[in-house]
């Protein structure tokens, strides 16, 4: 699934707010109609779809509607269209918020922020270029994705949502694999090892997941 669909006639701003918001590790992509992005949204999907309302052929608004007949995804429209009917318009077609244009691309970026905190906090980790949805079980690294076994993703939940601090192997082993496991503790080596071929720039030289040597490990 697509992070944040774009959906805007002007090329040269579409393609800057697409490079900003990839600096901010978001997975993007971009659509110049409304025809074309409800295609996109139905094919892939999208976390946000930041909305401009002057579109060629159908407007923002028509998009508006259909998507919010089918979904609750968060849309943020962004528009030259300034007056209160407008406004009052696209939030009672179910927009989340209404920013004017010219907008001062910091604030439109917290915007985003905010609504995937509100949003999407208690279901996805977020560390530099690794993205974790707990809810559908996936990861990317870079934007692409990255296939994993069960206790391999749990394992790494596990470790991430425990940032900066050091835990036993014992604990690891318990809380991934349960105390009554018939598994031997030296699959956890064996799972640190896989996980780090797959998020570790290199495997051999780890920066992410570091091992305390008599301890158990720690994710930095």
């Amino acid at each position: 699934m697509t992070d944040i669909l774009i959906v805007e006639d002007n090329k040269e701003l579409a393609e800057l707010l697409c490079d900003f918001l990839r600096k901010d590790n978001y997975t993007v992509s971009a659509a110049e109609n409304a025809e074309k992005a409800l295609e996109l949204y139905q094919k892939y999907g999208a976390r946000l779809i930041v909305l401009d309302i002057m579109l060629p052929h159908k407007d923002g608004f028509w998009l508006c509607e259909k998507i919010r007949a089918e979904s609750n995804t968060p849309i943020l429209i962004v528009s030259a269209k300034t007056e209160k009917d407008d406004k009052l318009l696209g939030l009672n077609l179910g927009a989340d918020d209404y920013i004017e244009k010219p907008y001062d691309i910091d604030i439109l970026l917290a915007k985003i922020g905010g609504i995937f905190k509100r949003r999407y906090s208690l279901e996805e980790l977020v560390d530099g270029d690794i993205k974790i949805n707990k809810i559908q079980r996936t990861v990317y690294k870079n934007g692409n994705s990255i296939e994993m076994t069960a206790k391999e993703f749990d394992l790494l939940v596990l470790l991430l949502e425990n940032k900066g601090r050091t835990l036993s192997k014992e604990y690891i082993f318990d809380t991934v694999w349960g105390k009554d496991s018939f598994s031997e503790p030296q699959t956890l080596t064996v799972h640190i090892k896989w996980l780090r071929q797959k998020i570790e720039e290199d495997p051999r030289d780890p920066q992410k997941i570091m091992t305390v040597w008599g301890v158990g490990y720690r994710y930095l």
